[in-house]
């Protein structure tokens, strides 16, 4: 079986956890739900986010959606003069069948000027994605403070 990249990204509203959190899980539920993705056929996940976001890891969001065994990381991305502010990526790497022309990249809110080109996502319901979230959320995962 092949392993395939899945991109997408997003942007939060601003620098607090929650609006971190809140933002990748909704990006990672949109990227799930178009392309079937099931946490056991993710070998990894690299999450970045601009320099302007620092309050929260956004791989915690996988984590909350049940992500347990899948090797997540953080980075932030260069911070290029005249960027999109407040964004967030990912890069899935995923074990699937699916031909690179049948997997549907997400980009949403302010990041969705980022690759029109690739991006083939249908008018978002919020209301019902958050809905989803919920269902599909894991109160295990919490953040680690010290």
């Amino acid at each position: 079986m092949p392993c395939r990249g899945v991109r997408g990204a997003t942007t939060a509203d601003d620098n607090r956890p929650e609006e971190i959190l809140k933002a990748t899980r909704q990006l990672l539920a949109l990227l799930i739900r178009q392309n079937g993705i099931r946490p056991e056929d993710v070998c990894s996940a690299t999450f970045s986010t601009t320099t302007d976001l620092d309050a929260e890891f956004p791989a915690l969001a996988a984590r909350q959606l049940g992500w347990i065994d899948v090797a997540l990381m953080c980075v932030h991305e260069l911070d290029v003069p005249g960027s999109l502010r407040h964004c967030i990526r990912v890069l899935l790497h995923w074990n699937t069948d699916k031909s690179p022309e049948e997997i549907v990249h997400v980009y949403v809110k302010g990041a969705s000027g980022l690759r029109p080109d690739r991006s083939k996502l249908p008018p978002v319901d919020w209301k019902e994605l958050e809905d989803w979230i919920d269902e599909h959320k894991s109160d295990a995962a919490r953040p680690i403070r010290k």
